[in-house]
């Protein structure tokens, strides 16, 4: 399972490149406008700091068809590999159709249910992500989507890839890579949550306390 970062955080792409954490970079309106930079500036520097062999995700703002698909064949310039986020909708299916008809990549977001997970892979997306996270808040089972979208897919031989977004902590990450999802996006926090572990700090600093034990020249 490959992981892509959700962040326009520069500080953050950095570190988790430094370790080899990440595939890619997801971004959408609100994680911008975390950062209170503009957006084609803020895409362009991540462009150029991730490098051609990771994946850039960014979103459409416009809500009509054919607005969305101007703003994706400008947005598909920033990187090599570069998919259009597209809002699951009537006109988002649209520009997914004519998008995907002109080989330009596309993910499908903002999805919470089998059917539209379904409707946007025959629209021609390239990815869906289900937001489990959003589902877990209003007392639903976002892991169980997953693995419900999984199985329509397999069982349909559709190859749109699935994108586990809106992953909160380790538990999400251990539950969606059991199922065999292709990607998941996380936060920086639960990134390095996933790196901490009690055992492996206690035994750290067991072998530092056995060095100071061993015999110097």
């Amino acid at each position: 399972m490959k992981f892509f970062i959700d962040t326009a955080n520069v500080k953050e792409i950095e570190s988790a490149l430094s370790m080899g954490l990440i595939n890619g970079v997801t971004t959408n309106p609100s994680i911008i406008a975390r950062e209170g930079k503009e957006f084609i500036a803020t895409m362009k520097e991540i462009s150029a700091l991730i490098g051609p062999e990771n994946y850039l995700f960014g979103e459409v703002i416009a809500l009509k068809a054919d607005e969305m698909v101007k703003e994706g064949r400008e947005l598909v310039k920033l990187h090599k590999n570069f998919v259009v986020k597209i809002p699951m909708c009537a006109e988002g299916l649209k520009a997914v159709k004519q998008l995907s008809a002109a080989g330009i990549p596309t993910c499908v977001t903002l999805c919470f249910s089998v059917p539209q997970a379904l409707l946007a892979a025959n629209a021609g997306a390239a990815y869906v992500a289900p937001f489990i996270g959003r589902i877990d808040d209003i007392g639903w089972n976002g892991t169980q989507l997953i693995s419900e979208i999984k199985e329509v897919f397999d069982a349909h031989g559709i190859a749109t890839k699935i994108v586990a977004a809106s992953t909160r902590h380790p538990v999400h990450i251990v539950d969606i890579a059991m199922l065999g999802t292709h990607i998941a996006t996380v936060p920086f926090k639960t990134l390095l949550q996933l790196i901490e572990h009690p055992l492996s700090k206690s035994g750290l600093e067991k072998f530092l306390q056995d060095w100071e034990s061993v015999p110097k020249k």
